[in-house]
């Protein structure tokens, strides 16, 4: 914490304070920063070292600070030089920036409700990176580039780790042969995907992601977390959202109401609509190949790929079983 303080009083003069946790993801560090004259919000970058990523994340941000949205998006602090990031002295060589505090509550995940006003946001929020005038080029792969996104995971990769497992994973072969399937039913059929409409995508817009007004939980106030934001189909922007909701309670109820929320502002073309299914397929083999290259590259223990290896299977299981109703929910995003 000593060196936090050091680090916030040389580069952010004036908004050093009493520092708490705050809400943390697998791939960055949250801090609270707050004194008498500011609220501040440490971000820690845990999953690269890449500043040119985190400058385009903050570009992007910059851009949307300057039009008028009916929900809030974190605004960055600068530090004395005009900097939007630091690194920290330690051996990983991460990334510090300062977002000025954005009031408002963590929605309740076993009772979500603000899955309408979820999908009037994202709607709103796709239109408005529709029409960004970007001076900077995105760094991350869209999402159908698999082998670009996770260069370690090559094809063969994979398939040598789901069939020939180390040993810490044998207890789960099952699993991860299931993975490999969809994967390679997924790899088949991405090339068609880049045909389809392309725009900057916010790329990870899901409950966690976002801040709901703390008096009424069912409106959505501010987008946060824009890191994976990049050039992708705009579809891909709806398929992020509908894959995480399909593990909440409820889970038709909800989606249904956030198709219902983002066809009322935007409507989308039917053959990305048609897309669909495919690409939450594709949603939870990225999520697997995202944990595989932190495994690979020593991030992670074993037992955080197993657990996550488990989860995405039982999770693909689920969605098969769902392909009905849908169906017939995502019709509500082009009619």
């Amino acid at each position: 914490m000593e060196q936090l303080h050091s680090i916030i009083s040389k580069h952010w003069p004036g908004r050093d304070g009493e520092i708490t946790e705050g809400r943390s993801g697998w791939n960055n560090t949250t801090r609270y920063l707050h004194n008498e004259n500011f609220s501040s919000v440490i971000r820690i970058y845990n999953t690269h070292q890449d500043m040119e990523k985190i400058q385009f994340e903050h570009h992007v941000l910059e851009q949307l600070q300057q039009r008028s949205l009916p929900f809030m998006t974190p605004k960055i602090v600068p530090t004395v030089n005009g900097e939007t990031a630091v690194r920290l002295p330690d051996e990983m060589g991460r990334c510090l920036c300062v977002f000025d505090y954005i009031p408002g509550a963590g929605p309740e995940t076993d009772s979500f409700g603000a899955a309408y006003s979820l999908g009037k946001t994202a709607a709103g929020l796709s239109k408005e990176l529709g029409e960004l005038d970007l001076k900077r080029k995105p760094v991350y792969p869209p999402y159908f580039e698999l082998t670009a996104s996770y260069p370690e995971c090559t094809p063969q990769a994979v398939r040598d780790f789901c069939e020939r497992p180390p040993a810490a994973f044998q207890d789960v072969q099952g699993s991860l042969l299931s993975l490999y399937a969809a994967y390679a039913e997924v790899a088949k059929r991405l090339k068609p995907l880049s045909s389809l409409p392309k725009q900057l995508v916010h790329g990870d817009l899901n409950p966690s992601n976002i801040l709901v007004d703390s008096q009424h939980p069912d409106i959505v106030t501010a987008v946060l977390d824009f890191e994976f934001c990049t050039l992708d189909i705009r579809v891909m922007e709806p398929a992020v959202t509908i894959s995480d909701l399909l593990g909440y309670e409820g889970k038709q109820e909800l989606i249904e109401r956030y198709c219902r929320g983002f066809g009322e502002v935007l409507k989308l073309r039917e053959d990305e609509v048609n897309a669909l299914p495919i690409l939450l397929q594709l949603r939870k083999v990225d999520v697997f190949l995202h944990f595989l290259r932190r495994y690979l590259n020593g991030t992670d223990q074993p037992e955080v790929l197993k657990s996550q290896t488990v989860a995405l299977h039982a999770e693909l299981a689920e969605l098969q079983m769902d392909q009905d109703w849908l169906s017939d929910a995502v019709t509500l995003l082009y009619k």
